[in-house]
């Protein structure tokens, strides 16, 4: 892996189109020659020719090309064109900037204008992606001394044509005894590195990486090039493979790793058609299938193609964390005294840094593989593992083997470390990084990098599980307690907190495996808990944890939680306190850790109001259930009492109510009710009557949306689109009849922020205006979305599922998985009253790029469907109309973005 490769030749095919490139070919013809020579190129990579002679190999030819067209002009003696960067490297890949500088010694550079100008416009001319400067010596100095990236640039060059000198003479001006010594360069691109990890989210695990720029990618691996350039004068790391900075197998590690990357890298600019580094959805499928991945019962190809990727980058990050810190102590700390505090006969801290106290401590000692991240948990004042420790823990990370995994005082370390005050994520993590938890927990190890390909889970499934230990460890901060007041509360006071890291490493293991990966997961946790000697109530309660994780969040988003037959079946689930309070802090870290731009106030105060309310049922005995109509009748008598302080009688409210069922008072809280009754009183006979409100079970969660009609149809559709057009995003629905033609409808909503906007009189009277205008006009079509499908929903879009089935209370249940877009809900709408069906609620669940949509609907008659050949017909046409819609609405975005632009 040289900084700068040899010089190497041409291959014969692309040697004889270098032939063509006489300065007095044409332009046309040298075009045609280099078109020929990049398709030959491209050929050889889809016939699975090595990367890295393919971008040597283009270099060398550019090499030519730009030769031939600077022999097109006159130059004398004091000028050179140098090629730097990544091409100075000899590296160059489809669509890669062919970085230039055009060197003189001391003259201005006015007497080559014309000739620099033309040579450029001949470059251009090719179509070639030119980067390119023009400086004398001492521009160079200068620009250099200034910038660290131009130092750097110029640590990496090669002479193409004219004085070769001026390249030395450059090289010895702007050496690190002039400019940038050692220890102030390994600063400034330690620096430079933390601050690009900063941007990438300091992890290796985006969605959709940069392969260049992001934690693990080729820049780390050149950050280390650079570094070890800069101190030790080498120009490729491999002749350091045998020292102290890098093992043989280290340097194989790292070349295999840029390989696979510089593969990658080379077929994004394929696919793109431009220096496209990052690794976008359409792009990780398509060359997924190009590096022959299929698709298996288990695992879409796409994801096991970013496996490869994730664990790849995390080869690169793992040496980059040991190599920087190896140069660290050579270039910063090297000479100086030591702190050494010993902690035990097998480690002691040197500079705050863990070290073991003999190279074959992990061989005497293999226990020390567990113990060594047990003190890093246990002592925040230790920074970070020394090198050597870090390599002694990768090169013996094969002695955890199954006699390591049955060792009871291995079980007794690593039930430690989850006991340890702080750090327990990062720790984890590191674990994780260099091989060690994969190896101790075999059923941890296979799902590292494992993706889920949905914008739903915006980490791979390892990432995803240390986030919900960070969250969990976080829940018991003071600085979480105000966003998420009760969670924290209860999760401070939960008796064991280890069992809830351990349900949390647990709950998502079996995922990719095929089958329910909760019950394969609970299988695995018992297993886990029995063998670190839980007792039995302890294995019980991990267990059940694991396999109802996604209980309460389903039911929270899925279930109608004012229900009270709903929450009385919930908490017979629970069974007592512990398992509400244990599974709710579980849920809550989840939710948190599963995508957290998903979690907004309304989905806080849903899980709140669930747990709440499964905490009374619980105290009050689960032999002591809520009587439905006594529930129902307390809210309507509230409800009245609080509409006679305010002077409206009985006889008017019922009035308003008229036909009403009793799903108004069951639902709807009674402040809500009067509030809305009173807005009817205050504003009879307008039609339709639109109030709005902040509503929530603690603060604002959601604004409500009051509409009240008479005479008006298709409400629904209608004011789902109006609100849509708003880009507002509707959680809730609800939708009463009190007959004679009347409609009152509740509509939960949130802006395109996930907060309530009732408190923004300017947004109050737009969304007024926008209800008003079409609801009262008798000829208005349902407007059309103005929102088109991301690009990335595009590339993940799968098809419509309905599930239909009639529950307890005697309306039917439509429950529609289906990718999220502009215009669903007035959509939906639309086809219930096309088939004569009244809705009377809706669920809003919008999971990533997908929507788990429940309507509870009757027939007009107020009856339920029974017919399952009419059930059949209807989960068809919604499946069908929705899927061709979504096909239309990615030809409409299509269509858009290959529009060219007006001047």
């Amino acid at each position: 892996m040289p900084l700068r490769q040899p010089g190497l030749d041409c291959s014969p095919v692309t040697a004889d189109l270098a032939a063509r490139l006489d300065p007095a070919a044409s332009l046309p013809a040298c075009r045609k020659a280099v078109q020929e020579a990049c398709e030959s190129f491209d050929l050889r990579y889809r016939g699975g020719e090595p990367v890295r002679l393919l971008v040597a190999e283009r270099a060398a030819f550019m090499d030519q090309v730009v030769a031939a067209m600077w022999g097109r002009f006159t130059w004398d003696d004091d000028i050179a064109l140098i090629a730097v960067g990544g091409y100075g490297r000899g590296e160059l890949h489809p669509h890669s900037d062919i970085d230039l500088l055009i060197l003189t010694r001391r003259r201005k550079l006015d007497r080559y204008r014309d000739s620099i100008a033309g040579f450029l416009a001949a470059l251009w001319d090719l179509q070639f992606n030119i980067g390119h400067s023009a400086r004398t010596l001492s521009d160079c100095v200068r620009v250099a001394r200034a910038d660290i990236t131009v130092a750097t640039n110029l640590m990496e060059t090669r002479t193409i044509a004219g004085n070769r000198a001026l390249e030395q003479a450059m090289l010895a001006k702007t050496g690190p005894d002039k400019i940038w010594p050692s220890q102030r360069f390994f600063r400034a691109k330690r620096d430079e590195q933390r601050e690009r990890h900063e941007r990438h989210g300091n992890t290796e695990y985006n969605l959709e990486p940069n392969i260049k720029e992001a934690p693990g990618g080729l820049r780390d691996i050149q950050t280390i090039h650079w570094i070890a350039h800069r101190h030790f004068g080498i120009t490729s790391l491999e002749t350091l493979a045998n020292g102290d900075l890098l093992t043989r197998e280290e340097y194989s590690q790292l070349r295999e790793s840029e390989e696979f990357l510089w593969r990658v890298r080379y077929g994004l600019h394929l696919l793109a058609g431009r220096a496209e580094e990052c690794l976008y959805f359409d792009h990780q499928r398509r060359l997924a299938e190009k590096f022959g991945y299929r698709d298996t019962p288990q695992s879409l190809a796409v994801e096991q193609f970013m496996q490869r990727y994730y664990r790849t980058v995390m080869t690169v990050r793992r040496l980059n964390d040991m190599l920087l810190q190896y140069l660290d102590e050579e270039i910063l700390h090297r000479g100086r005294g030591a702190r050494i505090t010993r902690l035990n006969d097998r480690f002691q801290i040197r500079n705050d840094h863990l070290e073991t106290t003999a190279p074959d401590m992990f061989e005497r000692e293999p226990s020390a593989l567990l113990e060594v991240f047990v003190l890093l948990g246990e002592d925040p004042e230790i920074l970070d593992l020394r090198s050597t420790t870090i390599r002694q823990i990768l090169s013996n990370q094969w002695r955890i083997d199954a006699e390591f995994r049955n060792d009871p005082r291995n079980h007794a370390l690593f039930v430690r470390l989850l006991e340890c005050k702080g750090n327990l994520s990062n720790q984890l993590q590191r674990m994780t990084r260099y091989g060690i938890l994969g190896s101790y927990l075999p059923e941890f190890g296979r799902i590292v990098g494992q993706m889920q390909h949905d914008l739903f889970h915006v980490y791979p499934v390892d990432a995803h599980t240390i986030q919900v230990v960070r969250n969990m460890r976080r829940l018991a901060n003071q600085s979480e307690a105000e966003r998420f007041p009760i969670a924290s509360h209860v999760c401070k006071n939960l008796p064991k907190p280890e069992l809830l890291y351990v349900a949390g490493l647990y709950h998502d293991i079996a995922k990719g495996r095929g089958g329910d990966h909760s019950q394969l997961g609970a299988t695995d946790a018992a297993l886990f808990a029995r063998r670190h000697d839980f007792n039995e109530q302890e294995v019980r309660l991990v267990t059940w944890l694991v396999e109802h994780h996604l209980l309460m969040s389903a039911t929270s988003q899925r279930e109608d939680i004012d229900d009270p037959d709903v929450i009385h079946r919930f908490a017979r689930l629970m069974g007592d306190q512990i398992h509400l309070d244990y599974l709710f802090t579980l849920t809550v870290a989840d939710m948190n850790a599963t995508n957290p731009t998903l979690w907004n106030q309304w989905k806080g105060a849903l899980m709140r109001q669930l747990y709440l309310a499964t905490r009374d049922a619980l105290a009050r005995g689960l032999e002591n259930p809520v009587n439905r109509l006594e529930w129902i009748e307390s809210s309507r008598t509230e409800a009245l009492e609080l509409l006679a302080a305010e002077g409206i009688s009985e006889a008017r409210c019922r009035a308003i109510w008229g036909e009403i069922g009793d799903d108004f008072f069951l639902k709807e809280k009674a402040s809500a009710i009067s509030r809305c009754t009173r807005q009817v009183w205050e504003q009879e006979g307008k039609n339709p009557l639109i109030y709005l409100e902040n509503a929530g079970v603690e603060d604002a969660t959601a604004t409500r949306v009051f509409v009240y009609t008479s005479g008006i149809d298709n409400v629904f559709s209608k004011i789902a689109a109006a609100l849509d057009l708003l880009n507002l995003n509707v959680v809730d629905a609800r939708l009463y009849a009190p007959g004679e033609g009347r409609t009152l409808n509740l509509f939960y909503a949130l802006d395109d922020c996930g907060q309530a906007f009732a408190d923004n009189t300017q947004r109050v009277r737009q969304v007024t205006r926008a209800l008003r205008d079409i609801l009262t006009d008798p000829m208005a079509a349902l407007p059309k979305p103005n929102r088109r499908v991301s690009r990335q929903f595009k590339q993940l879009t799968t098809g419509t599922a309905a599930f239909i089935n009639n529950d307890e209370h005697g309306q039917t249940r439509i429950m529609v998985l289906t990718p999220d877009r502009p215009g669903l809900l007035a959509h939906l709408g639309r086809i219930f009253l096309e088939c004569r069906l009244t809705v009377h609620s809706a669920k809003i669940a919008t999971l990533g790029e997908r929507v788990e949509d429940s309507f509870y609907v009757t027939r007009a008659d107020g009856l339920p469907l029974c017919d399952q050949d009419l059930c059949e017909q209807l989960r068809t046409r919604i499946c069908a109309e929705l899927d061709q819609r979504n096909r239309e609405e990615i030809a409409a975005t299509d269509a858009l973005r290959e529009m060219p632009l007006r001047a």
